[in-house]
């Protein structure tokens, strides 16, 4: 005879899901510790099965949101929004012993959307979209001290991801031009430090140009962040270190 499962009450699952937001005992918060965070997209369109980006390139309002969301969120990153940040150029950890910036901080090194170069919303403010071949910013989640690598900076790799119950008769690997050079996250944005110590600290960001997306057709893609210290293979957690979208451009 199977056992009778005792319900539990309302307070109990309401205490079950608080331990599941916050869980003292691992340092877990939503299931994840801080140093597990993965990467983020924008633009981000949610459907019923994650990230879905469609639209037609003949069709300016199937896309004018999209654009409207890249402009909003590097409104963030103009020269304006950056004045209280240092250029830093060595390439290398910027490890700080001191709070030697104003008010007792540390500096942070400035990040400005003029580094997106093609994918900045200056030199085309449709992001690539009007011609086909849009543009996707590529964001590493904050975890603090954290050192992505062995003195290699980090980078960004997108690719293809074949259906396994839908495979793609075309073979032709993924054309992508990212920018900053490369597809790389520079070693002198870490490690950061924290809100209080690093009041003015911005995510530095990688843009892919994803220029050969077969059009009128549904595709996966993946872009994968590529470190010593970042792990994108997780079996029990899929969307750590990398980012997995469905695309579908109409023509």
């Amino acid at each position: 005879m199977a056992a009778l499962q005792e319900k539990k009450s309302c307070s109990q699952r309401m205490a079950e899901f608080r331990h599941y937001c916050w869980n003292p005992d691992t340092g877990q918060m939503l299931g994840r510790t801080p140093a597990r965070w993965g990467v983020t997209l924008r633009p981000d369109v949610y459907g019923e099965r994650g990230l879905q980006i469609s639209y037609n390139v003949s069709e300016n309002s199937s896309w004018a949101g999209l654009t409207h969301t890249l402009h909003s969120f590097l409104a963030g990153y103009t020269p304006a929004s950056q004045q209280d940040s240092i250029n830093c150029t060595s390439e290398k950890y910027f490890f700080q012993e001191s709070f030697a910036a104003p008010n007792h901080t540390k500096f942070s090194c400035k990040f400005t959307a003029d580094m997106l170069q093609n994918c900045s919303g200056l030199l085309d403010p449709s992001f690539g979209f009007e011609e086909g071949k849009p543009c996707f910013i590529i964001k590493m989640n904050r975890i603090v001290k954290f050192l992505p690598s062995n003195n290699t900076a980090p980078r960004v790799d997108c690719t293809f991801q074949d259906d396994p119950q839908k495979p793609r008769k075309d073979t032709e690997p993924l054309q992508v031009e990212y920018y900053p050079p490369n597809g790389t996250f520079s070693l002198h944005y870490f490690p950061y430090y924290g809100k209080k110590a690093q009041p003015h600290y911005s995510n530095p960001l990688v843009a892919a140009k994803l220029l050969n997306v077969p059009k009128n057709m549904q595709v996966n893609i993946v872009c994968k962040i590529l470190a010593d210290h970042v792990i994108f293979n997780n079996p029990h957690d899929p969307y750590e270190g990398k980012v997995e979208f469905k695309l579908t451009i109409q023509k």
